[in-house]
């Protein structure tokens, strides 16, 4: 897994990039009450605004992490956003993209850095 300064993790699978956002990140938004998702098929731009998150607390976007496609999305969190509070590193994943070059993805954090980051 690689992580963003956003904190976001993504995921290789397939080669598709699986993103969600990360544990700490949950934590600090509090209860999730509303996600919005890209469509699927929604050609993305690397640091483009693509998801809504509104917790109690405040509301957040998800930039693409990378170039790409969106390829499949997590309805599951839309119906139910305190999933993203339940489970925010496995089922409450936000979308799948098919990316048009994965080098970007070397210049996000692992996981010792990531925890480094956040410290």
């Amino acid at each position: 897994m690689k992580y963003t300064e956003e904190h976001e993790w993504l995921r290789e699978e397939d080669g598709l990039i699986v993103v969600g956002i990360t544990e700490h990140a949950s934590e600090q938004l509090g209860d999730v009450v509303f996600v919005e998702l890209p469509e699927e098929g929604t050609e993305v731009t690397k640091d483009e605004d693509i998801c809504v998150i509104e917790s109690v607390k405040a509301a957040s976007d998800i930039l693409a992490p990378l170039d790409g496609e969106i390829v499949e999305v997590n309805e599951g969190i839309v119906d139910e956003p305190g999933k993203v509070n339940d489970d925010p590193m496995g089922d409450a994943w936000f979308f799948k993209m098919k990316p048009s070059d994965l080098s970007p993805m070397d210049d996000y954090m692992d996981e010792a850095a990531y925890k480094a980051f956040i410290g």
